[in-house]
């Protein structure tokens, strides 16, 4: 109870906080300021074939993650300002997701989903200085799953940063075909650095709309997220594609792929990688389907370590249906299923499979 009064409070003096710069720079700023409120709640079952009796999806999973019990995987509300030469964002959040990425936090910062300020640079070039927590510059899937094309998240998606906390320098080409950013940040997936880890971790993005239709990116993190004392330097490649064929069918492609040092001072580098296709069809405004297909391999346990012989070698294959009743509501229900080289998933009757089908369905709404 006393932790909840301090979210509440400090939620309370955040939202106030900025309600009150809205006032303060309106009369400064050449564009009308605009101050908005906004929220997301979705809610799933989610049952697991396996029937962990702990009630936990495997450990990779960090969306979705709770077996045969209806239970809310995300819900903020957040508070925007933004002006000609300011912006700031809040949110606050609750839910299974924050419970999984958000575990190594301490304190109020697990429940803080976003809170970041920017200031525009360019008199007339679009730059922009941004700093706080924000969500990753890496990846096509966010935590909303309102806003991904399949329901539940890829194994690429659950085992690559969700935020980052840091500072970001964005540059925006006047016609908005070119995006660069290069960032400052804390670390893997990060708000509060790793105990005795002394060294800054650096990311950049480079996302080209060449037209309406098409989508290339290619995102980079490089650093260490250990103690000094085991000092692993880590170099990440995220790319991926969009395309819009047509209003009805589109397709994103993504690769990913990683290297990361055995040891300290090593010259050896342990790797992984995971390719992801997803196709997307959508009939009319209110039906969408979507296939997913999706392989991840690390051998050496960098990202998911297992106690198989030959590592984490995942295929995954999962079917999506959604519904939009009205604008702000969609439902949806996936199947899916992980198919591993080795007997990596446990059952609930402590044996052990090769295979982890899964059935999930959800309701999430924005206002």
């Amino acid at each position: 109870m006393e932790k909840h009064n301090h979210i509440y409070i400090l939620s309370s003096l955040l939202f106030i906080a900025l309600a009150l710069l809205t006032d303060r720079l309106q009369a400064q700023e050449e564009v009308k300021p605009a101050f908005s409120v906004s929220g997301y709640v979705e809610v799933y079952y989610g049952f697991d074939f396996n029937k962990p009796l702990d009630g936990n999806r495997p450990g990779f999973v960090y969306s979705h993650n709770r077996h045969n019990e209806v239970n809310v995987n995300l819900a903020f509300l957040k508070g925007s300002y933004t002006a000609e030469k300011f912006r700031a964002n809040l949110a606050l959040a609750a839910g299974t997701y924050m419970n999984a990425n958000y575990a190594a936090e301490p304190g109020v910062l697990k429940n803080l989903y976003e809170a970041n300020v920017g200031v525009k640079l360019g008199r007339k070039a679009n730059l922009w200085l941004d700093a706080g927590i924000f969500a990753s510059h890496i990846g096509f899937e966010s935590a909303v799953s309102k806003d991904c094309w399949a329901h539940t998240r890829s194994i690429m998606a659950d085992n690559s940063p969700y935020y980052e906390a840091g500072a970001k320098l964005t540059f925006t080409n006047p016609n908005e075909k070119v995006v660069v950013s290069a960032l400052l940040l804390n670390g893997w997936q990060r708000v509060k650095r790793v105990e005795g880890n002394s060294t800054p971790a650096f990311g950049t993005q480079l996302t080209l709309k060449p037209n309406s239709r098409v989508t290339f990116n290619w995102s980079t993190f490089i650093g260490n997220d250990k103690p000094d004392s085991l000092r692993r330097m880590r170099y990440f490649n995220n790319l991926y594609a969009i395309y819009q064929a047509t209003e009805k069918f589109g397709l994103t492609a993504g690769f990913d792929f990683g290297f990361e040092q055995e040891a300290k001072g090593s010259s050896e580098m342990n790797n992984w990688y995971t390719p992801v296709l997803i196709a997307r069809f959508t009939p009319n405004d209110k039906w969408a389907v979507a296939a997913r297909a999706e392989y991840y391999d690390d051998e050496n346990g960098v990202i998911i370590a297992t106690n198989n012989a030959e590592g984490f070698k995942t295929q995954g294959y999962s079917l999506s249906v959604g519904y939009q009743p009205v604008q702000q509501v969609v439902l949806r229900a996936e199947g899916k299923v992980y198919k591993s080289k080795g007997d990596i998933f446990q059952r609930g009757d402590g044996s052990t499979t090769s295979t982890s089908p899964l059935l999930t369905f959800s309701i999430a709404a924005t206002f």
